[in-house]
């Protein structure tokens, strides 16, 4: 029985990026077949998405390497504006919404008492170590060390959640 609990959190640590080391979660995120080719042509299976109309430098974000990348993060989060929450709020209208404030969601106190809207400058702050940047907090993910790859899951994530322009 032990080990049947020690398996189960084992999974739940590489869910969130726990355990493993950058290059094999990466490498077990991307599902893209690995190409031979020198051309800087992407594979017909990437989705390429229009992301201009973000602020820079999530306008120069790639979406298909965002969506790999939140792949860590769907085991506890949703994006959709019908998504319901799991052990991490739902994050659809996450840009512009005060922290801790998600409908039908229990947060830590230390997320209920923060005082910050959140803006994709915060969230790369918060993704870069989610435990150093607001101390207290119950998110279990280690974070992101790659600025590339917290670009493109900002990306991906302003895409996917509505965000909606200031201007």
């Amino acid at each position: 029985m032990r080990w049947i609990v020690l398996f189960a959190a084992s999974g739940m640590l590489a869910a969130c990026g726990g355990s493993e080391s950058p290059q094999s979660a990466d490498a077990t995120l991307d599902s893209t077949p690995s190409s031979t080719s020198t051309s800087n042509d992407a594979p017909a299976n990437v989705e390429t998405v229009d992301l201009s109309f973000l602020p820079a430098p999530f306008s120069e974000a790639n979406y298909d390497a965002g969506r790999r990348q939140f792949r860590r993060c769907g085991s506890c989060h949703t994006v959709t504006a019908d998504g319901g929450n799991r052990v991490g709020p739902n994050l659809y209208g996450l840009f512009g919404r005060q922290i801790g404030t998600a409908e039908n969601f229990d947060y830590s106190t230390t997320l209920e008492n923060a005082d910050f809207i959140w803006t994709g400058e915060q969230l790369d702050a918060w993704l870069t170590n989610p435990r150093e940047f607001l101390p207290g907090n119950r998110m279990s993910f280690v974070g992101l060390r790659n600025e590339e790859d917290r670009r493109d899951v900002i990306g991906y994530l302003m895409y996917e959640t509505g965000y909606q322009s200031e201007n």
